[in-house]
């Protein structure tokens, strides 16, 4: 196996060697390495050390003792997102949890970094390898117990928890539909009601009338990026929707405010952070915030009070106009606009074809919305607060 050849002396060697490799040199590197070892050992390790390289964006300096497999950097719950995670449980009280599909051990090792007891289990020999290498690496392998087998044949008897990271990509690419995740939506659920506590990785996309009526279902962002969605089981959340917001920890909940009223555009624009919108919570946010959408379909909030809030980014408008290449090309011109920040929501028009039509000089910036206002296309113009 792969991964049990780099555990060697030597493979420790190469691996070390490898580090901060250039791979625009990795042939002139490889014919060199061969002529001291084993050529299966060299592809073996310079595969992992571009696997590492890649894998430092979720992982930060911990990739580069870890393990991986393809699918595993793919995959793999980033390193904030899971710590998110882990320290909910570990505030629950949870002290032994089964981790399904575990993959290459991302999520095991945030757990057992929280004290928790961790069954890693997975049917890939290579993931299982991996997971149970990062464990020892990492110094955690006395919390971490990592066994091949199918999910389904483990007995859940004597957890406190179990996390359930389902496969959601098939051969032919991402899986929209629940019930073909690998194992499907429903067995999920069910393992999940079997322990006290239980948490189901789901795509952020769920329809949400996918989720469960016993469940509250968590939108997780990291750096504005919406990363997933987390349907957790017997918190006893007195609201059905949470929106986490990452690295900072901000957490909205919510979900049975009625829609919200659409209205003239104001002095103020909010931009509530994707996992809001993805929880249904921008209600939430309009409370927050005395706003109104500038369009029932369009979730942009307008108001004429700024408000501080984690959950939104503001700024203060300076144009509300209907969407208009010349004259928007013309105030640009006027006002010496050289940097154009470009966002959309409701729009046809392509940021980058757009900054390419307007041609931007000039020592001032602007960020211009394309959206629709009270149905009709239109573009904002204003600077973030």
């Amino acid at each position: 196996m792969e991964i049990a050849t780099l555990l060697t002396d030597e493979g420790q060697d190469l691996l070390e060697l490898l580090r901060d490799h250039d791979p625009g040199q990795e042939l002139a590197l490889a014919t060199r390495l061969r002529r001291e070892h084993p050529a299966e050992l060299v592809s073996a390790a310079l595969g992992q050390a571009r696997l590492r390289q890649r894998a430092r964006a979720k992982f930060g300096t911990d990739a580069d003792r870890m393990y991986f497999t393809a699918d595993g950097v793919e995959q793999a719950t980033r390193t904030s997102v899971a710590e998110w995670r882990a320290r909910r449980f570990a505030e629950l009280g949870v002290r032994r949890l089964a981790d399904l599909c575990c993959g290459v051990g991302g999520d095991a090792v945030a757990l057992a970094r929280a004290g928790i007891s961790v069954l890693a289990v997975d049917r890939s020999p290579e993931a299982c390898a991996a997971a149970e290498a990062n464990a020892r690496a990492l110094g955690l392998a006395d919390l971490v117990e990592v066994r091949c087998a199918d999910v389904a044949d483990v007995d859940l008897a004597g957890f406190d928890a179990v996390f359930t990271d389902p496969a959601r990509r098939g051969a032919r690419g991402r899986i929209f539909d629940p019930e073909a995740y690998s194992p499907p939506l429903s067995w999920a659920v069910a393992a999940g009601r079997r322990t006290r506590y239980a948490a189901l990785k789901v795509a952020p996309g769920i329809p949400h009338e996918a989720v469960p009526e016993d469940a509250e279902a968590e939108w997780v962002s990291d750096g504005g990026d919406v990363k997933e969605a987390v349907l957790w089981f017997g918190t006893g959340a007195a609201q059905p929707h949470r929106a986490t917001l990452l690295p900072g920890g901000a957490t909205l909940t919510g979900g049975r405010l009625p829609d919200v009223a659409a209205g003239p555009v104001r002095r103020y624009l909010y931009e509530p952070d994707g996992a809001v919108i993805r929880a249904h919570l921008v209600a939430e946010v309009a409370e927050q915030v005395g706003g109104a959408l500038v369009d029932p379909a369009i979730a942009y909030l307008t108001s004429d009070a700024l408000v501080r809030t984690p959950f939104a980014t503001a700024y203060e408008v300076t144009d509300a106009l209907p969407f208009n290449l010349k004259r928007l090309r013309a105030l640009l011109r006027e006002r010496r606009v050289g940097t154009v920040v470009v966002k959309k929501r409701g729009s046809a028009v392509e940021p980058e074809e757009l900054r390419r039509r307007l041609r931007p000089e000039g020592p001032e910036s602007c960020t211009v919305f394309l959206t629709r206002v009270a149905g009709a296309p239109a573009m904002l113009l204003g600077h973030p607060v």
